[in-house]
């Protein structure tokens, strides 16, 4: 933990800067681009019901959106209101009314037909509803009845064959904090939460690397660094309004480099709508793309290094912070060792860079004063994720980018709470502050009063995998418990997960709207409790942004939904009828007494106790982790590991393939047209000389297969780089492996390699050996 507090918002520049300009025709007219007065009006149309309560919502709440952390329109970061259309997408759902009765008790058949887009639109949840084996329609249950039938189900199976989920729709601390400290009073030890699909390998490395599991800086570091890196990130399009900082960090000369296959129209440059000058003449945002394959990141980064010890060799101190790596780390030697000694053709032909363009980059690196390495999922979504995080903090402290300011390492959240979720113990591999060890376990097990489970629990892709195991075993799902989430639209072959949903005695589906995995089938029963949003729960909520700032949310008032309730009061009440009158639930008796109690179980988090109103924030940890190069591990140093190369093969022909988000918050689509490139849904991205050699044209229906699935889509060209496709997620999931994790945080695959053809060409041999002898070349590569 750093001593250095977070010195508050900055003022940005009251002149224009010409030379940042797109162009001079105001507002981007003819150019592809979001249309944010139009979006805007839209939201403003679809809340006329209740404008009043929207409004409050938007100037009292913390944002329910992505993980930056606007307080009303305010953040911590720069002056002035912010407000993007990501926030606004996800305001209907706080404002909506209820579901019609005549739909929500609707013929189930009739429900199916609805995608996740339709039936988010239909409204809010208003009451319990129960749908029995066999039965073609919800029915109305009781609190009590519903409550009953899960303690009931819960007390017949072993704690092992009960599991939780909690996404991250605006969920706060406090309803984390209960789930967590529920599921262990209850046995079992299976609970997890969204980041095992997005940042889990952050964490994970950043804690064997640093000793820390979160950003080591704030956004306000951005501006005025040297260096700011995109990896894998798409800022603009998921967090836009970290667009604004990206302005005052171009304002302040710092160079931005943008590392990714595609080179992504929204950093390339942006009509930032909160700023005037941006808003007209829209702003330059990066200054170069270095556009590698799908998983050559690793590859890139050793080739970095490797430069820089060949520099070194010529100069000693010009490219490594010796200084630094010196007095701060570990694993030198045996790092330089294993850089030194690979290949530049395998670099060359891994990354898809060639040996020129890798120099520049770590060229720029060496001469930098300060950078700040900023990655999302284009990182950590690969079987070798952790390992791209632990390269990117080896960069970091062989320049010593660590723990001062405008230097630092950040994984940048997508949601607004998923930031806590580990933080309050709601993962199999966490507690409330700590760790799941027998340390951090006796800690816990003296606060809360009761013995925890010592057993390993599942990550929820194991989890759900678990459903289909032989009745008998006692790891066999049997009570699945969700709040929120749709996992046939969030991970890898939804066909399977359609299977593992269905093969649940009983399912709970804890939300505020219906989605498809809530239409899904169980043996048993199906139940669906409506909880409150997060500006609803009585007493308020707290949530931790992507740079640890802990933000007090109020209640707010306005319409409330029927029988709603606050998600951390369930799980209390459900523990109640499961353990009656047990001591260890008296502390979840109201949000105030869930902060006292995060106070004391998470002893970074001491502070959360006191945020009571409108605007009360504090940043745990101060603003920089491993302040001074001081990190909190056993030997208080960074530790430098070698990365091996992932084991990247692909034949003639055959194609690396990654997911892209258009309009859309997460797995809920607001467009089907993607506003920076006008692609469809159901567009492939690919370079126009891969088109070439294929006989590919522009809009030709084409077909990507591989053994897992096969994807019907059109052809679009783009700047992506060559041997390298883009598809739409959640629509591309057809056509990645289910099962494959990566072995040390447990996120889920979401890359693959497919072939690529003309759809009649497909069509045209489907019939014969054809397909199945191509699809039998890949059965080579690696799982």
């Amino acid at each position: 933990m750093g001593s250095t507090k977070h010195t508050g918002p900055i003022k940005l520049p009251s002149r224009p800067e010409p030379s940042l300009w797109v162009s001079k025709v105001p507002f981007g007219l003819g150019k592809i681009k979001p249309h944010h007065i139009r979006d805007t009006m839209k939201v403003v149309w679809e809340n006329r019901d209740s404008l009043p309560y929207a409004y409050r919502i938007l100037t009292q709440g913390v944002c329910d959106g992505c993980a930056l952390g606007v307080s009303g329109l305010y953040d911590q970061t720069l002056e002035g209101p912010h407000l993007c259309t990501t926030r606004l997408n996800v305001l209907r759902l706080n404002t909506m009314p209820a579901i019609a009765p005549e739909t929500l008790h609707a013929d189930i058949g009739e429900l199916r037909k609805l995608d996740s887009s339709a039936l988010r639109k239909l409204g809010r949840i208003p009451y319990p509803l129960i749908r029995r084996k066999g039965e073609e329609r919800f029915s109305r249950i009781s609190w009590d009845e519903a409550l009953d039938l899960i303690a009931d189900k819960i007390r017949s199976i072993q704690p092992k064959q009960l599991a939780f989920y909690l996404t991250a729709r605006g969920i706060t601390n406090e309803s984390y904090y209960a789930a967590g400290k529920v599921a262990r009073l209850l046995g079992t030890n299976n609970i997890d939460n969204a980041s095992r699909i997005c940042h889990s390998p952050s964490k994970t490395a950043l804690k064997r690397s640093l000793g820390i599991g979160a950003s080591s800086c704030s956004y306000k570091d951005w501006i005025g660094t040297d260096v700011l890196v995109f990896w894998g990130s798409v800022a603009a399009n998921n967090q836009p309004v970290s667009t604004k900082y990206m302005y005052a960090a171009k304002r302040k000369g710092t160079k931005i480099i943008v590392i990714n296959p595609y080179h992504e129209p929204s950093m390339d440059s942006y009509w930032v709508p909160s700023i005037p000058e941006s808003a007209l003449f829209g702003t330059k945002i990066a200054d170069d793309f270095y556009q590698v394959n799908i998983g050559g990141d690793i590859a890139l980064m050793n080739g970095i290094m490797k430069h820089w010890f060949d520099m070194e060799a010529r100069q000693r101190g010009s490219a490594i912070d010796r200084s630094f790596v010196e007095a701060h780390t570990t694993g030198l030697a045996a790092l330089e060792a294993h850089v030194t000694k690979q290949d530049w053709s395998l670099l060359e032909r891994s990354s898809g860079l060639t040996r020129e363009r890798i120099c520049e980059f770590a060229e720029l690196l060496a001469r930098a004063k300060s950078a700040v390495f900023v990655w999302s999922m284009g990182l950590t979504q690969h079987r070798f994720g952790t390992d791209n995080i632990s390269q990117v903090a080896n960069l970091a402290l062989l320049r010593g980018f660590i723990g001062r300011e405008h230097c630092g390492v950040m994984p940048i959240r997508g949601h607004s709470g998923v930031q806590g979720s580990g933080e309050m113990g709601a993962d199999p591999f966490s507690l409330p502050g700590g760790d799941f060890n027998e340390d951090d376990i006796r800690r816990i097990e003296n606060i809360w009063g009761f013995s925890l489970p010592r057993w390993q629990g599942d990550i929820v892709g194991v989890t759900l995998e678990n459903a289909v195991l032989p009745e008998n075993h006692e790891r066999k799902l049997k009570l699945f418990y969700t709040s929120g989430g749709n996992f046939l639209e969030t991970m890898p072959d939804p066909a399977f997960i359609g299977r593992c949903l269905e093969s649940v005695d009983i399912r709970v589906h804890q939300d505020i709207i219906l989605n498809t995995s809530t239409l899904a089938d169980a043996k048993e029963a199906v139940l669906v409790l409506p909880a409150m949003t997060r500006y609803e729960q009585p007493g308020g909520g707290t949530s931790t942004s992507t740079e640890r700032m802990v933000y007090f949310s109020p209640e707010i008032a306005g319409g409330r939904m029927g029988e709603a309730r606050a998600e951390w009061r369930i799980y209390a009440d459900l523990a109640a009828r499961v353990k009656p009158g047990h001591p260890a639930l008296d502390s979840l008796s109201s949000a105030q007494a869930i902060r006292d109690e995060i106070a004391t179980a998470a002893p970074y988090y001491d502070g959360v106790q006191h945020l009571r109103k409108k605007g009360d924030v504090f940043q745990w940890g101060n603003a920089y982790l491993c302040e001074g190069g001081v990190c909190p591990t056993p030997d208080r140093r960074g530790r430098l590991l070698p990365i091996e190369l992932p084991e990247l093969r692909k034949h003639e022909g055959h194609f690396f393939v990654t997911t892209r988000r258009g309009k859309q918050f997460n797995s809920m689509v607001y467009s089907d047209t993607d506003p920076f490139n006008a692609a469809d849904r159901f567009d492939v991205l690919l370079h126009k000389s891969d088109a070439r050699a294929l006989g590919i044209r522009e809009g030709d229906a084409i077909v990507a297969y591989n053994r897992y699935g096969v994807f019907h889509g059109r052809a679009k060209f783009d700047m992506i780089r060559e041997g390298n496709i883009a598809l739409y997620w959640p629509e591309g999931n057809a056509l990645l492996p289910k099962g494959v994790y990566e072995p040390f945080a447990g996120i889920p695959e979401y890359n693959t390699t497919v072939i690529l053809e003309k759809a009649e060409t497909f069509h045209a041999f489907k019939d014969t050996k054809y397909v199945e002898r191509r699809i039998a070349e890949l059965e080579t590569e690696p799982e």
